[in-house]
Parts: structure tokens; C-alpha cells; sequence
């Protein structure tokens, strides 16, 4: 039965792209077929990899063991930890430093002595926060089913997600200091740029960049005590070690690590207690020569609620800004990202939706996975046209509103016109004629009323703009190459 099982393996490895094969189908273990019920039960390392290989993959699986096996089978997946099966995770020694030194043993806190109780407990799920900093209850696994392998999701310890890496981080003008800053971190930790603070918007990458300094401390030095925290994270963790009487736990856990990356740190902004505890252990850290990276959302001076002694300590290391990607980045970042996700983007695509979304690096890969399903439930070919139409709504929320004035100076180059003649009263023709296909498009893509098209236009009578808006939409019924021409300048002034 073994071997049956052996040939849906094969069959399915044909069958489904490698980047999907290995994490999910490849870690199924064969438990066993039961004869009596017709169950072919499989075992899943995790619940989470058992939810996703029901969710996406069972009813193929299901398929092809019928075809080898039995008609009538079923099967089932079980939680099946063998030793064997998962690697061992990645846990940081208790007592050697990055330098071989012994780790600082003692609290600088002036009220270490306040507080007494149990062992602080560990968590072995990941945090609340996620490993992309942003908002609490976000999974990255379930928001993103291209995922690299969750087999190695955030170790309880050190919270790193192992394939985020600097190999994997795409950087240009818009990240080239923090990129260079972090790899300098890397070479020389504690030395070099500490604390090092990288500030910027949503989706850009801070996140990313904390979790490759971690593993490439850790690939360095497998001793290395690191822990990747978000700082809303840090906060529930104190309270739970107040309540349970522990705090000394809690101090001495981070006040002994050798790199300590804190993500979205305004999140500690008005949390007076928390600041407190952060600033020491912020100074044992640094006094001990150990490393610290922070992010945050803004510049530190312009934190709100924080403590000024703190926000000065965070200034006298390298503070360093992360921009929007430009545009070529974002293409880069879209051919990296279907790259890693087995696809083969075409240049053409990739170029389209990195010049219609410019926010973030998140907006661009969550566009890139919604295209990519898009072709697969459609079963059409990536192309240009296939994103316009995965994209419709994206495009529609991120194009910024078409102005009358845009209206007035795209139609008047059109026409090879001045601007002014919009709504000055000059009369010739073929300004007349300008004058309303301009009114007929401020009608048909603003929301502007007649009369205030009508005062846009030099202060004509709004019946003025209602008869231009008629004459022009005639035109394009009766007349094919006055609409095909309108059409083209259409596409130009939606963009």
C-alpha cells in the first residue's frame, strides 16, 4: 500500500508547481490505509499545514489515491509529530554571547526589587501583532497562500521568520541606507550604528529588514541570543508578567539578549509603565555593547506620548528613513515576489501594476497574488488586460479623482489649443468644439452639477454645458472616428 501511495506522491509532484509541492504535499507522512473504512490517513506536522492541505489540496489528493487505490476511499489527515519529521527549531544558547563573552547577568533597573513570582511562560504561537509589524489578529501564512514553508514559522524564541533574509529583500534608491545600514549591523553588531532606527510607512519593508539582520546574526553566531518583538507585544507581555508576578523573568529575558529588534514602536506611545521598563532595558543593552534595532511609523522627535529621556536615546544611534519604492523597484519587487511563488510574471504585467500601485510593497504583493488567482479561476494566460481586470476596484480606489482643470488642459493639448481658451469667450470653431468635448468629459468623469461646470468654463449658463454634453455625445454615436478619437483621448484623462 506504501508504494501506491509512493506512485500519488509522484503523480501529484507532476501535477502540482514545486513552490506548492514541497511545503505542503512533500511533508505528508503515510499513516496507514484501514481497509474496513477505506480511510487512507495521512499525518500533517501542524494544525496549521493540516487546515491548508483541507482546504487546497484534499480533494485532488482524494482524486488521484481513488484512481491508485480504492473507488470508494476517503481520506483523512492527522496531526503526526515524529521527531523526524520537523527540524529541530532554531533556539538561541542560554549563557555565550555574540563575542563568546557571558551574558550580563544583573538588572540596572532601580526597582528591581519591587516585584518577586513565578516563571515567566513562553509562547509558542506567534504574536498578535505578526511578523509583518502591522495591525493585531493579522496572519501572514493565511493571507497569503504562496507563503514560503510555515514548518519554520516564528520560533517561540527568538520570533524570526526564517525566509525572511536579506537574499529575499529587494532593495533600491528608495531603502539603499537602511539596506547598507543593516548589513553594517550585521558585521558589527553592537558596535556599529546602535541603536539603529528605521522609520517609514506601512509596507515598506522595516519589517523585513529586522527579521534578515536576526537571521543573519543567528547564521553567524547560532548561540546568538536574538528575539524579533512587536512593541504591542512587548506591552502584553509585561502585563502578563506583572499579573503573574514575574517581572524579574521578564527583565532578565530581555536585558540578557544580544540583538533585540523592536517593531512599531509608537505602539508604546502613553504606556508610561512600559516606557520605563523599555528605557532600562534599552540601557543594559547598550551598555553591555549589545545590538538594537527599532521601527517605527515616524521620525523619533515626532513620536506621540513617548518619554523625551527615550526619545532622545533614540536619536543617538543612526536614524534612517525608508521611502516609497520607485517604480522600478516595484517592478523588481513583483518579479522577485512571483519568483519565489513559482510563477513566471511577464515583464508587461509586472510593469502595469507597479505603475498603477505606488503606496506600499504590501498593496503590490496582495495586487500580485489577486492577479495570479485571478488567471488560475479564470484558466487564461497573465497578461496586461487580464490585470486591468483582477485590478478594476484597486485601480478605481487608487487613481486620485479627475479634476475639471486636468480635464480643461488634457483636452486643450489635445486640440492643440491654449488652456485659456477654455473659458475665454473666443468663438472659432474648432475652439467651440474643444470647448465642449471638454464640458462633456467633465459631465461624464467628475461629479461636478451643470452649473458648476458651467462657472469652470469661464461663468457660462449651465444650458450652455447641457448642450455641449448632447452635441458631443451624438457625435460619438453617429460619427465611428470622431468616437474612436474621443475614445483614445478618454483613456488618456482616466490614465
Amino acid at each position: 500500500m506504501l508504494d501506491q501511495w509512493l506512485a500519488c506522491v509522484a503523480r501529484l509532484e507532476n501535477e502540482v508547481p514545486a513552490q506548492q509541492f514541497k511545503p505542503w504535499i512533500k511533508p505528508l507522512v503515510y499513516l496507514g490505509y484501514d481497509e474496513s473504512e477505506r480511510v487512507l490517513r495521512l499525518g500533517v506536522p501542524n494544525h496549521f499545514k493540516l487546515n491548508w492541505v483541507k482546504s487546497q489540496f484534499e480533494s485532488r489528493i482524494e482524486a488521484i489515491a481513488r484512481e491508485a487505490i480504492d473507488p470508494q476511499l476517503s481520506v483523512r489527515f492527522e496531526i503526526h509529530r515524529a521527531e523526524q519529521d520537523s527540524p529541530p527549531a532554531r533556539r538561541p544558547a542560554p549563557a555565550v554571547g555574540l563575542n563568546g563573552s557571558a551574558a550580563p547577568g544583573a538588572s540596572i533597573d532601580p526597582h528591581a526589587g519591587d516585584l518577586q513570582g513565578d516563571d515567566l511562560a513562553e509562547f509558542a504561537v506567534p504574536s498578535r501583532a505578526g511578523a509583518h509589524g502591522g495591525s493585531p489578529s493579522q496572519d501572514p501564512y493565511l493571507a497569503d497562500p504562496f507563503a514560503p514553508d510555515p514548518a519554520s514559522s516564528p520560533d517561540s524564541q527568538t520570533r524570526l521568520r526564517p525566509e525572511l533574509t536579506f537574499d529575499s529583500f529587494v532593495h533600491g534608491k528608495a531603502n539603499q541606507m537602511a539596506w547598507s545600514a543593516a548589513l553594517q549591523v550585521v558585521e558589527r553588531p553592537g558596535t556599529s550604528y546602535n541603536p539603529l532606527f528605521l522609520y517609514g510607512g506601512v509596507g515598506l519593508g522595516k519589517t523585513h529588514l529586522l527579521h534578515a539582520v536576526g537571521n543573519a546574526i543567528l547564521d553567524r553566531s547560532r548561540g546568538a541570543r536574538v528575539r524579533y518583538i512587536h512593541a504591542q507585544d512587548y506591552f502584553d507581555e509585561m502585563v502578563r508578567a506583572i499579573q503573574r508576578k514575574s517581572i524579574q523573568d521578564f527583565k532578565r529575558k530581555y536585558q540578557q539578549l544580544d540583538l533585540l529588534l523592536v517593531d512599531d514602536i509608537q505602539f508604546l506611545g502613553g504606556k508610561e509603565r512600559t516606557q520605563e521598563e523599555f528605557f532600562y532595558t534599552f540601557e543594559a543593552l547598550l551598555s553591555a555593547r549589545k545590538q538594537l534595532i527599532i521601527t517605527s511609523d515616524t521620525y523619533p522627535k515626532e513620536l506621540s506620548a513617548f518619554e523625551d529621556r527615550l526619545v532622545s536615546r533614540f536619536g543617538s544611534g543612526l536614524i534612517v528613513e525608508i521611502e516609497p519604492p520607485e517604480l522600478e523597484m516595484r517592478v523588481a519587487i513583483l518579479l522577485k515576489k512571483a519568483e519565489q511563488s513559482g510563477e513566471k510574471l511577464p515583464d508587461e504585467v509586472a510593469y502595469f501594476v507597479a505603475k498603477n500601485l505606488r503606496s506600499n510593497v504590501r498593496e503590490l504583493e496582495g495586487a500580485l497574488l489577486r492577479v495570479i488567482a485571478f488567471a488560475r479561476f479564470r484558466g487564461r494566460q497573465l497578461s496586461a488586460e487580464l490585470a486591468r481586470e483582477a485590478l478594476k476596484d484597486l485601480l478605481e480606489l487608487s487613481r486620485p479623482p479627475i479634476s475639471i482643470e486636468s480635464i480643461q488642459k488634457t483636452v486643450a493639448d489635445f486640440f492643440k489649443i491654449k488652456t485659456a481658451d477654455m473659458y475665454s469667450k473666443r468663438r472659432p470653431a474648432h475652439i467651440a468644439r474643444a470647448r465642449q468635448v471638454a464640458m462633456y468629459f467633465a459631465k461624464e468623469l467628475t461629479q461636478k452639477s451643470f452649473p458648476e461646470i458651467g462657472e469652470a468654463f469661464g461663468g457660462r449658463d449651465h444650458t450652455t454645458v447641457m448642450h455641449a454634453v448632447k452635441r458631443i455625445a451624438e457625435l460619438r454615436q453617429h460619427d465611428q472616428e470622431w468616437n474612436r478619437q474621443l475614445h483614445v483621448l478618454e483613456q488618456t484623462l482616466r490614465g
